[in-house]
């Protein structure tokens, strides 16, 4: 199916310079923009299970950092003399 849409000039070449900047054409970039509207890739997701879990899986092997103390996040140290 062929349709054709009047754009003002601002408009097109900001469609232009997204396109090009991901290294395609104006019109696949157009219909993927319109696609992603039509058949948004977002699915019923994952329960907050999943997510958890995915996210232990993730952060298995980062180094394990002690918290903050209190005094090296307070006001006083983040800001200074400046308040």
């Amino acid at each position: 199916m062929t349709v054709t849409i009047n754009l003002n000039p601002e408009i097109e070449a900001g469609l232009a310079a997204q396109a090009r900047a991901r290294g395609i054409a104006l019109s696949e970039y157009v219909e993927s923009l319109l696609r992603d509207q039509v058949c948004p890739k977002s699915g019923p997701g994952i329960s907050p299970a999943e997510r958890a879990s995915a996210w232990r899986e993730a952060t298995r092997n980062l180094p394990h950092t002690p918290p903050l103390s209190d005094s090296a996040i307070s006001r006083e140290t983040i800001y200074g003399d400046r308040g």
